[in-house]
């Protein structure tokens, strides 16, 4: 089977929930890498970090 080919990202078009992934993914160093080899490239915990912490900032932006 032949490799998906990815479209590069235009961090300007991207839903607030992807702007919100991105940032975090930043924050944790990680936006690098994501860049680079895609979402795909990193580890079950970096993503469930990630997960996590959008998790915890909805909660902070419906508690006010």
């Amino acid at each position: 089977m032949g490799k998906k080919k990815e479209k590069p990202v235009d961090l300007n078009a991207l839903t607030e929930e992807e702007k919100l992934k991105y940032e975090i993914a930043e924050e944790l160093g990680l936006l690098d890498k994501v860049m680079e080899d895609g979402w795909k490239s990193l580890s079950s915990k970096e993503t469930g970090r990630i997960g996590g912490l959008i998790t915890k900032k909805r909660r902070q932006k419906n508690q006010k």
